[in-house]
């Protein structure tokens, strides 16, 4: 069994039905691979490489620019712990400093943006210039303010740049746009899980 073994969750597998026949692309702050899980294309996913990856190990000194998938690891070290604790050996170290390795999340100045990383931002903005002249559905869910400035301001920057785009925000609480793009939004505020429930039936 791997991470991807476990079943998606219903949100994930509604939301796939309704965009599997489109054109589209996901962009997200997720690191937990729910996408993925669920069946969505992983060359459509900038999600991986945006924030980390809890399945990748870096360099906690970032001394080289690549990460390391992780899950035997951490399968053996589940299988050994006692008392909370893993034997010394398990504890995973750098192959090229030696220093301790760390999960790949952007939460100071030592995230590693590997290979995948601009891989995966190469195919999103490769996306958005084909897309540049057609009309184009940004469908943002569940964004708050929390980290407004990766999804929630680039797409109401996009809105308000080209006319061909329509913003649609589904979010309880926070479904809102700024007036300047007002007539080419849709804002919803709902039940996030319930919205994408009655929208793949």
């Amino acid at each position: 069994m791997n991470r991807y073994d476990v079943p998606a969750g219903k949100p994930y597998l509604d939301l796939l039905r309704l965009v599997r026949e489109k054109d589209y692309f996901v962009l997200t702050t997720n690191v937990d691979h729910q996408f993925q899980i669920a069946g969505f294309d992983k060359e459509r996913l900038f999600y991986i490489y945006m924030q980390g990856d809890y399945g990748l190990w870096q360099c906690t000194k970032a001394c080289h620019k690549q990460t390391y998938d992780n899950e035997e690891a951490v399968r053996q070290m589940i299988a050994r712990q006692r008392d909370m604790r893993i034997p010394t050996e398990l504890i995973p170290r750098c192959p090229v400093c030696g220093a301790p390795m760390t999960m790949n999340l952007r939460c100071d100045d030592t995230f590693v943006q590997d290979a995948g990383w601009y891989a995966a931002q190469r195919r999103f903005d490769d996306f958005l210039c084909a897309h540049g002249h057609s009309e184009l559905l940004l469908l943002e869910l569940g964004v708050g303010f929390n980290m407004p400035g990766i999804i929630k301001l680039p797409f109401w920057r996009m809105a308000a740049e080209n006319p061909h785009v329509t913003y649609t925000c589904l979010n309880m609480g926070e479904a809102l746009c700024p007036d300047e793009i007002g007539d080419r939004s849709i804002c919803i505020d709902c039940d996030l899980r319930e919205a994408l429930e009655d929208l793949s039936t």
